[in-house]
Parts: C-alpha cells; sequence; structure tokens
C-alpha cells in the first residue's frame, strides 16, 4: 500500500467516524466530546446517559455497602456516586490504604454499573472536616479562613501551600491507584473536592490572604474575562464590589484546579467540581450563599484558574419548577457540559430527569439514595408512606432501555425532552415539518382537556432518528404529533407504531401498536416503554 493510498483511507475513515471518537484519541478512557455547542460522555465509545444515585456521606464504607447497592438496584441506575474519604486513604501520613476504593469497584463490578467517586478531600461542603487526623493536630500548617472580624471561620484557606502540597500527593495516588486497578473502568468521573467554598465569610482576611488579594490580578484571569487593559491593577482596583468574592472564586479554583491537573498526570479521567447553589432567580448579595464555589456568576473565573476540570456542575435542591429550570439553562453553555450530580432525593425531584434530558444534560443523581424515606433536603413536602425510590426507579426504567440513544441523539441536536409542569397541561415541541404535542392529565381514550396530572410527575423525551421517524418515550402523558403548517390542512397518519427497545445500537421491535393503542396518541403510563413511530400526512 501506498503512503498516499494510506493517507487517504485514514482521512477517509475520519470523515465517517462518529463525532465523540473523532474528539481526541483517549485510550478508550471515558471523556467528553463537543459538537456545536452541545457536548455528549462517551463511555465505552459511545454517549452515555448517567442515570446515577449518590450514596449518604458516610455510606461508602464496606459495612454499609449491601443497603447501597440495594437502593441501586431498586432504582435501576446505571451509575452509583460514592465517597473517597481522605481521612481513610491516608490515616497515616504518607500511606494510602485503598480498601474502600476497592470494595467500591470490585462491588460496582459485580452489580454491573459504573462509579463515579467523589474526592472528600481539602473541602467537603465548605469545610474540612475530612481532613486526616495528623493534619488536624497541626492547624497552624494547615490553617483556617480568617474572618473580616479577626474571627476563625470553620472553611479551609486555599492560599497555604502545605495543604495544596498534601491533597495533591494523595489525589495523585488515588488516581495511581485507579489506573492500575481499575484497566476495566469501572470508574468513568472524578469529582475533585465536594461543594468548595466558604460559608460566613466571603474570603480570607488573614495577613497571607490580604497580601494576596491586594497585589495584581493575575494576567491570566484579565486576558479570560477581556480586561487585560486593566492589567496591573490589585483585585479591589479591577473588580470593585465584587473584589471580595471574585478574589476567593479564583483563589479555591485555582486550589482545585491544580490537584485536578496534578489527578490527571497519573490517570487522566475526566474531572468536575460541583456547587452549593445560590438563589437562580433572586441569588441576593454575596455572603448569603456559599462563596468561592463554582456559582453561576463566577464560572468564568473558574474555567480560567481550573482548565483541567471538565464540568463545573450545578447540586440542585430547589424544588421549584422554575428556579430548577433556570439552573439548567445557567450551567447548560457551549464551554460546559450539563451534568447535574446531586439533586434533591424525593419524588417531587423524579420527573425533572426529563428537564435535565431536554437540556442536554449528560447526566443526573438524586443524593442519599441509601437512606430511604430520610432522603428528603429539609423543607420538601412527603407523605409519610411515601418512597422515593419507587418514583425514581419508575423514571430510570422508562429511560435506562434507550440510555444510550438518547445520549447520541441528545448529541446530535435531534432530541426533546420535557417535564411537566404545574398548571401547564400541554406542551409542544417543534420537529421541523411535525410538531409533537405533550399532554398531562388526559383520559386514555377521547380527546377531552387535559387537566394535568394531580402532582407534576409527567414527561417525555422525543427524538427525531429519521425523515418522518421518531423514538418516543414517557411517564404519565400523552404524546401525538400535528403537521407543524396548521394553513397546509393537512393530517398526521402513525404509519407504524412499533414497541421495542435498544440492543447493540439496533431497535429491537416486540410489538406493534395500532387500534386503542394509536387511536387517541401515544399514551404512556408508569411501564418502561419506547416507541419507534414512523409518520406521514395527507
Amino acid at each position: 500500500m501506498t503512503t498516499r493510498l494510506r493517507l487517504t483511507l485514514l482521512l477517509l475513515a475520519a470523515c465517517l467516524s462518529p463525532p465523540w471518537a473523532a474528539a481526541s484519541d483517549p485510550g478508550d478512557l471515558p471523556h467528553f466530546a463537543h459538537k456545536d455547542g452541545r457536548h455528549a460522555f462517551v463511555v465505552d465509545g459511545a454517549p452515555f446517559l448517567i442515570l446515577g444515585g449518590q450514596c449518604g456521606n458516610s455510606s461508602a464504607w464496606p459495612s454499609e455497602l449491601p443497603g447501597v447497592w440495594s437502593a441501586v438496584e431498586r432504582m435501576h441506575a446505571n451509575t452509583l456516586e460514592a465517597p473517597v474519604y481522605w481521612e481513610q486513604f491516608e490515616a497515616a501520613e504518607g500511606t494510602f490504604d485503598t480498601s474502600n476504593v476497592d470494595a467500591l469497584i470490585q462491588g460496582a463490578r459485580e452489580h454491573g454499573v459504573r462509579l463515579v467517586l467523589l474526592w472528600f478531600g481539602t473541602w467537603k461542603n465548605g469545610s474540612a472536616h475530612y481532613l486526616p487526623l495528623w493534619m488536624k493536630a497541626k492547624p497552624g500548617t494547615y490553617p483556617k479562613i480568617t474572618g473580616k472580624n479577626g474571627l476563625l471561620v470553620d472553611s479551609p484557606s486555599p492560599h497555604y501551600p502545605a495543604t495544596l502540597e498534601a491533597d495533591t500527593r494523595a489525589f495523585r495516588a488515588l488516581m495511581r491507584h485507579l489506573k492500575t486497578f481499575d484497566a476495566a473502568h469501572t470508574v468513568i468521573l472524578v469529582q475533585v473536592e465536594n461543594e468548595a467554598g466558604a460559608w460566613n465569610s466571603i474570603r480570607d482576611y488573614s495577613p497571607t490572604a490580604q497580601a494576596i488579594f491586594e497585589g495584581p490580578v493575575p494576567g491570566e484571569l484579565l486576558g479570560a474575562l477581556g480586561l487585560a487593559s486593566r492589567a496591573g491593577g490589585d483585585w479591589q482596583a479591577v473588580f470593585g464590589p465584587d473584589a471580595d468574592e471574585f478574589f476567593h472564586a479564583w483563589s479555591v479554583a485555582h486550589f482545585i484546579g491544580q490537584v485536578a491537573a496534578a489527578g490527571k498526570e497519573e490517570y487522566a479521567l475526566p474531572m468536575y467540581a460541583n456547587a452549593a447553589l445560590r438563589d437562580p432567580i433572586a441569588p441576593g448579595p454575596a455572603g448569603t450563599y456559599e462563596s468561592g464555589g463554582p456559582t453561576d456568576n463566577v464560572l468564568a473565573i473558574w474555567k480560567a484558574a481550573a482548565p483541567a476540570l471538565d464540568v463545573l456542575s450545578p447540586d440542585i435542591y430547589q424544588n421549584d419548577n422554575a428556579k430548577y429550570r433556570r439552573v439548567l439553562d445557567l450551567y447548560a453553555r457551549p464551554d460546559n457540559p450539563l451534568l447535574v450530580p446531586e439533586t434533591g432525593g424525593s419524588a417531587w425531584y423524579a420527573h425533572m430527569l426529563f428537564a435535565a434530558i431536554g437540556r442536554g444534560a449528560v447526566g443526573w443523581a438524586p443524593f442519599g439514595i441509601d437512606r430511604g424515606v430520610d432522603a428528603a433536603p429539609a423543607g420538601a413536602s412527603r407523605r409519610p408512606d411515601e418512597d422515593p425510590l419507587a418514583a425514581l426507579g419508575l423514571d430510570y426504567r422508562i429511560v435506562a432501555p434507550v440510555m444510550r440513544e438518547v445520549a447520541r441523539l441528545n448529541f446530535e441536536g435531534r432530541l426533546q425532552a420535557v417535564a411537566e409542569d404545574k398548571d401547564v397541561p400541554t406542551q409542544a415541541l417543534g420537529f421541523g415539518r411535525w410538531q409533537a404535542v405533550v399532554s398531562y392529565g388526559i383520559s386514555r381514550f377521547g380527546s377531552g382537556t387535559p387537566r394535568g396530572n394531580p402532582e407534576p410527575i409527567g414527561g417525555a423525551i422525543i427524538g427525531s432518528t429519521g425523515e418522518d421517524e421518531f423514538l418516543v418515550a414517557g411517564r404519565s402523558c400523552r404524546v401525538d404529533f400535528r403537521v407543524a403548517d396548521a394553513a397546509s390542512r393537512a393530517q398526521r397518519e402513525f404509519l407504524r407504531v412499533e414497541e421495542g427497545t435498544y440492543e447493540d445500537g439496533a431497535f429491537r421491535v416486540i410489538r406493534i401498536w395500532n387500534g386503542d393503542q394509536t387511536d387517541w396518541g401515544l399514551n404512556f403510563g408508569s411501564g418502561p416503554v419506547a416507541l419507534r413511530v414512523r409518520l406521514r400526512s395527507y
């Protein structure tokens, strides 16, 4: 074979390869692919949708894992998110105990699910409570933040090299172990720290921090924000009333970015940081929410400070449709895949899986899945007998059989999904010459008026799989189609409606719907039903 012919064949193969395969050559490692402002999480060579569940903070010990695996099975999750505790991993300085991590990996393999590991290192919910005892015994070496009033605050300072060096060394050891112990890529993603930032102080006001604050703003940040003309200015001069918050965001992100970069040098799994959110509609002033983490107003700062992180992710506990959707909008960006690694565990949140998918999410996971009825956040309403895993499991059973196809169509920009909103009984989605209409609270037979479900539990996923052909799945709703151009007076006809599932990327037909199943549209209850629909107009 000539060199010219070999190059021609290689170029042809590249042109025919799917976009996620061409994104990079990560040696079959999970990775993110990007195209036209959309994103895919590629696992085993194809887009993957994390249908996850996060266990409780103290549930990643071997003694608690039987209950965790039981919860994963009950909710039909394909991924478990579980912590790695620095205080256990490096109980003695320089000695690393991988037993908890190994138990998680072995258990995940036995149960046929993937893992997302959560590094509880320097930060956990704004505090440093997971530091090993040998570090806690030296508060002068690994200091807390000093508040504006001169008193110590229960949050770690990002300004001391000893803390960074210790965290980096331990995280390197974790990633190095994963590379050798987990060649099968059971672990697909790693969270670096947890809800980093500070409560009860906007930033560190210690003399060490103050000297940095009064120095020049880093040039790479000014360049990223389009403020290069302000080079040489200190934080107060450049950012005015936002200076304290922006300074702390940069400091925390720069610290975590260095930890992530060091870990990737050992093993280049994708990594993310998660945020304790501010109110997405009426946020209030700095100091009323955790300062320093990747909240929506400092995402650009985090992107500049921590380029080793693949994703900045929201932990969503707003049990309000408008606020939940606003968070999805804020974090679904051309430069940031939408990943919801932590959300409320009560039954209300279940239908928001559809809203997240509709916004292009690559993953979604409720918190506290192994705690049963104790998983609801404070203030969430729940009946005493309500089992949140039942509602979550219903939606996961619906999405799981078509997970890969949903992820692929989303990446290609050919999928839309909606979650029911209270007092909005009908939603319409445009697909070129067709309009899909999703209705809630309507009889299975007849063309009555949709009234919405008693509680907003419905949702639908609709993907365009070809000309006049769609993949449709849903819960507690009716999906119908009509010709988008009403002036044409054309009517739709279901040419064929097939129920089935995907096996190895191909749709396998189980049965054909007709008669009562299609005369009034496509009605979905709570079962795991996926339909391939072919239409024509007349």
